[in-house]
């Protein structure tokens, strides 16, 4: 049976949940099961601390997870990234007083203030920058102004809880964080084809559309050039010999446009259908 470990809350836990339930796989309904089997697709769910994940992942406790690439770069178990998942975005950078520090070069001999500890020191070390790097789990945007560091190391949005506390972001971005699936360096367990052909299949079907459509048969080089589907678009005659029907996956978020090119070109009936779940 495949043991998978999700997050039990924070922001990666709802995400993780609606998209292993779109994958076909059983979710608790009680947020206080910390054990679920789902007997009928031969894996069991732990819900654990999001920061906890990569540790018994990296510990072989579990053949699979969920979490942050920032958690799981920070946690330095033996464990890697399998698939990223597309949600959950974080940058994750530098920042301090624009008036005292300006660039990664001058953390030298300073102290950074940072709940990714493990991260944000590797990250110094591989540029040559020796600091003394504070561990904290959280507020870390006051402790410049309360004197423990001179700048700090954080997760960045819109940037203005850091610019409320006097701080500005410099340097490039630590990095680029998302949920990922992640497994044991190593073998990978049996099970885990099957989770993620089924993770693969609902990033698929969120990412795209069917689109049906009629057009005329001296146009139908051009409508398909517009839209070229996955291998090849399917083309079906109809009843009037002169026209043919077309049906093919379009990207999601060019909907409206492809539309817009295919009803230029000549066709007509044009309809966008969900996809609910895949396999490519």
């Amino acid at each position: 049976m495949l043991r998978i470990a999700v997050p039990n809350k924070g922001s990666l836990a709802e995400p993780a949940s609606h998209m292993l339930r779109e994958a076909g796989y059983r979710q608790r309904r009680d947020g206080r099961e910390l054990v679920l089997p789902d007997p009928d697709n031969n894996v069991e769910f732990y819900f654990l601390r999001p920061r906890d994940i990569a540790v018994y992942v990296g510990a072989g406790t579990v053949d699979a997870g969920i979490t942050g690439r920032d958690l799981l770069l920070d946690s330095g178990v033996d464990a890697v990234e399998h698939r990223a998942l597309g949600f959950a975005g974080s940058t994750f950078r530098f920042a301090a007083p624009a008036d005292q520090i300006a660039t990664v070069a001058d953390l030298a001999g300073k102290r950074v203030a940072t709940s990714y500890a493990t991260l944000v020191d590797d990250h110094l070390r591989a540029r040559g920058i020796e600091a003394e790097v504070v561990r904290l789990d959280g507020a870390i945007e006051s402790t410049v102004r309360l004197g423990v560091a001179d700048a700090v190391a954080d997760v960045v949005e819109t940037g203005a809880t850091l610019r409320a506390a006097g701080l500005e972001v410099f340097g490039e971005p630590i990095l680029q964080s998302e949920a990922v699936l992640i497994r044991p360096a190593g073998p990978e367990a049996p099970g885990l084809v099957v989770l993620d052909r089924r993770v693969h299949g609902v990033q698929v079907a969120q990412r795209y559309v069917l689109m049906d459509y009629d057009c005329p048969v001296s146009v139908v080089e051009r409508a398909v050039s517009v839209t070229p589907g996955f291998e090849s678009p399917t083309v079906s005659p109809l009843h009037d010999k002169g026209w043919v029907a077309v049906r093919a996956m379009v990207e999601r978020d060019r909907t409206n446009q492809i539309m817009d090119q295919l009803y230029e070109v000549g066709a007509r009936a044009i309809i966008v259908t969900s996809i609910h779940a895949s396999r490519i």
